[in-house]
């Protein structure tokens, strides 16, 4: 498609009520809003893959070479992040290796 037919397909989109933004950009922006885990950072992300493989705190600690109390300011984030309210009736850690298989 040439620069014009793209201007032209834009404008045509906006006239009938849509918008001109590039539908890969859109999908992009949908996809990241339904994954909960996008918002990880690598170490949170390591964390969690390592909760859903079964491994204690301290196992955890140990293969990320970080002490526990760092380990549990990561796991903190994640709940966090996943939306995992500490509200007594629930086991976020549990909730949280089920939305990371999910994402699998």
């Amino acid at each position: 498609m040439t620069s014009l037919d793209s201007l032209t397909d834009a404008i045509r989109r906006v006239h009938a009520g849509g918008t001109a933004l590039d539908p890969q950009v859109v999908s992009g922006l949908l996809r990241s809003k339904h994954d909960p885990l996008a918002a990880l950072t690598a170490r949170e992300a390591q964390s969690l893959e390592l909760m859903a493989q079964g491994y204690s705190n301290t196992e955890i600690a140990r293969q990320m070479h970080i002490g526990v109390g760092t380990l549990e300011k990561h796991i903190a984030a994640v709940f966090a992040k996943l939306g995992l309210a500490d509200t007594g009736t629930e086991h976020r850690r549990v909730r949280a290796v089920l939305a990371w298989l999910r994402a699998q």
